[in-house]
This record gives C-alpha cells, structure tokens and sequence, in this order.
C-alpha cells in the first residue's frame, strides 16, 4: 500500500503560492499542485477562470457562513469532495453499463 503513494509523482505533492485577487482584494494561497490541478478543472468543468471560480466559491462561502476560515484548507476539501463524487460518478456508470455489455457479448 505504501507503494502506491511513494511512488506518485513528486510534482503533485510540491506546493505553490498564486497570488489572486477576490473581491478587489489581493491575497496568496499556497496549495499541493495536485490541488490546483483538480482546482482548474473545476473550473474548467463550470466554464470558468480559475480566479473567477475562486472568487464565486468566496463568496458562496461567505454568504453561507458570514466568514470564510481558512480558504485554503476549504479548497483542498473542495477537490476531495470533487474527486470522490467523480469516482463514484464513475463507478455507479461502470455498474449500469456492465449488464448491458454482458448482454451485447
């Protein structure tokens, strides 16, 4: 088991600050680049600029709770969250498309 994580890719564990701007404010988020990745495919996803999907996650955030705490720990929960919905998206179409191919064959 270990194997599988000492083995990924050095690149996704390495961390990055970007500097954006939220709302007229600037500021600098330091994320894993595997979190910016799933992060700009979000985005991408909702037809979005990353800055822009950002700032729309701010302020939902803000309007839910009146104050956002720790932003950056709320976008690594965010890719989670995104990340198993996508996997059980995936398993939940593999188990309705598996009879079906056993009945093709």
């Amino acid at each position: 088991m270990c194997h599988l994580f000492a083995h990924q890719p050095q690149r996704d564990y390495e961390s990055q600050t970007r500097s954006l701007r939220i709302d007229g404010h600037c500021t600098s988020i330091r994320l894993e680049m595997a979190f910016w990745d799933t992060l700009e495919e979000i985005a991408a996803r909702e037809s979005m600029s990353l800055g822009k999907f950002l700032t729309t996650l701010y302020n939902e955030v803000l309007d839910h709770h009146g104050e956002v705490n720790n932003f950056a720990s709320l976008l690594r929960c965010s890719c989670l969250i995104y990340r198993a919905k996508s996997t059980a998206s995936a398993q939940e179409f593999k188990a309705t498309v598996a009879p079906i191919l056993d009945a093709a064959e």
